[in-house]
């Protein structure tokens, strides 16, 4: 309780102000296109997805799963934050050790590929409350193990909880709605699905930058392909209703994710728009 009193009195202070990508392939290799828009739009953080975290039941516990390779450098210029998806099964039960051996694991990848200056780590996990408390006492365990800055990802659904033990948490814009009712609504991004939650928004105790969606979702539903891209206009009005509510969100700005395809997209007024402070 002591924790979560020190945290809820920065829910408003301002983010520092910085442009950020998050980048979610298994390779690290850009190319040309994807250097020319980390310089045209001023990328200075990069949140790198190093691997996930996901039950094995052979193994009796979570091990890693789909881990980044270095094929490039890191361009230079950039903050690495590596970022970790765990899944939410992984949080049923505790499993000791398991913050230290995931900040072991970070350490060892960053001197291998000769990542240095790395400050800050982040998680990502769906966490629901079955599996928050447990979820927050790992976030304490990684803090304590990492001795940096750490932050966690915030899902809509989750600003109604008690907020997690970290220095900032990233609210992700995207993944609203129900894939089963493609029909009526984008599950990518909707407004009506995004306006319930706001509420919650202008007084929730932690410091927040705010990620939006810039892909594309392919399903084959029935043996159709369905093609799911959200309108440039979509996403810029949920901006503008987010900002509304607490408007520190305007602040730090992340995309998800740093893709050649997810770049051609939209056009470049669309992501001034995205990036505007």
């Amino acid at each position: 309780m002591l924790t979560i009193g020190l945290f809820a009195c920065h829910g408003q202070h301002d983010m520092e102000t910085s442009n950020s990508v998050y980048y979610w392939r298994t390779d690290l290799h850009l190319d040309s296109t994807e250097h020319t828009f980390l310089q045209q739009y001023d990328i200075r953080k990069f949140y790198c997805r190093y691997f996930d975290v996901v039950i094995n039941h052979d193994a009796e516990g979570p091990v890693p799963n789909a881990t980044i390779t270095f094929s490039q450098s890191v361009p230079k210029g950039l903050e690495v934050v590596p970022t970790i998806y765990i899944t939410e099964d992984c949080m049923h039960q505790w499993h000791e050790g398991l913050a230290q051996k995931l900040v072991q694991r970070i350490r060892q990848m960053n001197e291998t590929n000769d990542i240095a200056g790395v400050k800050e780590i982040q998680i990502d996990c769906d966490f629901t409350a079955k599996s928050r408390r447990t979820y927050y006492q790992f976030l304490d365990s990684i803090r304590q193990a990492w001795g940096g800055t750490v932050s966690t990802t915030i899902r809509l659904h989750q600003l109604s909880m008690e907020a997690p033990p970290v220095d900032y948490g990233v609210l992700m814009i995207y993944n609203t709605g129900d894939p089963q009712k493609f029909a009526e609504r984008n599950p990518i991004l909707d407004l009506r699905d995004v306006l319930p939650y706001l509420r919650h928004l202008s007084s929730y105790p932690l410091p927040m930058a705010a990620a939006y969606p810039v892909f594309s979702w392919l399903r084959t539903i029935h043996g159709i392909n369905i093609l799911h891209t959200v309108e440039a206009s979509e996403i810029l009005r949920v901006k503008q209703a987010i900002e509304a509510e607490r408007p520190t969100l305007s602040n730090a700005i992340i995309t998800y994710h740093l893709d050649q395809e997810n770049i051609k997209r939209y056009k470049p007024e669309t992501y001034e728009e995205i990036y505007h402070h």
